[in-house]
């Protein structure tokens, strides 16, 4: 799928498949696989991550490496069933930097965010979710078309060009980069706060 001009996937099943065929920006091309969104078609809650990692690269599914197991973690105490939310991310193709025989991360650019919106659009018009989250700033940035910091909308219920609210939070890998392990716990609370809310937000 190369254009908004193609017709659109109505089912999540539908958008895997055209996901996979997905050239609308470069990030393709290095990457192992395409990685789409994962959950139930009837999910309330939709949380957008930046874009796969390693792990998610190789095995085709969102968050399933070390920031995935936080979140994973955080959901569970946040009261929130992860089979029951659709995960997807921003970008839907690992960018990177190789570095001998490691991969490096590499933020998606403003550019690469923005082609990759028209993904964004179509799960949520299959989801319809009622609320969606956040995870970081390359999130928020795609799901707000415009970009923000963390700080000055954290704690707010926002509310996106289609109506639909949204909550946005930290990205789960951040708290990994945290080394003093008070500043982590204090800053893991504050983030299972932010789901918690997002949960109340579905049932409101």
């Amino acid at each position: 799928m190369s254009d908004d001009t193609t017709k659109e996937p109505r089912t999540l099943e539908e958008l895997g498949d055209a996901e996979a065929e997905c050239r609308r920006c470069p990030l393709y091309g290095p990457a192992t696989q395409v990685v789409p969104g994962q959950g139930p078609s009837s999910a309330h809650l939709m949380l957008v991550g930046e874009q796969p990692g390693h792990e998610e690269d190789l095995q085709g599914v969102p968050f399933v490496g070390p920031a995935g197991r936080v979140l994973g973690q955080a959901l569970e105490e946040a009261g929130i069933d992860r089979r029951r939310v659709f995960i997807t991310n921003a970008v839907k193709h690992f960018k990177f930097e190789q570095r001998g025989k490691r991969r490096l991360h590499k933020r998606p650019n403003t550019y690469e965010i923005d082609r990759c919106r028209w993904w964004i659009a179509i799960e949520k018009a299959i989801i319809k979710p009622k609320v969606v989250v956040a995870l970081g700033a390359t999130a928020a940035r795609s799901l707000l078309g415009k970009s923000v910091t963390i700080s000055s909308v954290r704690g707010d219920i926002l509310t996106q060009s289609d109506g639909t609210p949204l909550v946005v939070t930290i990205h789960p890998s951040y708290l990994l980069r945290i080394d003093d392990a008070d500043d982590r716990a204090r800053e893991y609370r504050r983030f299972v706060e932010d789901l918690r809310s997002s949960r109340d937000a579905v049932g409101a």
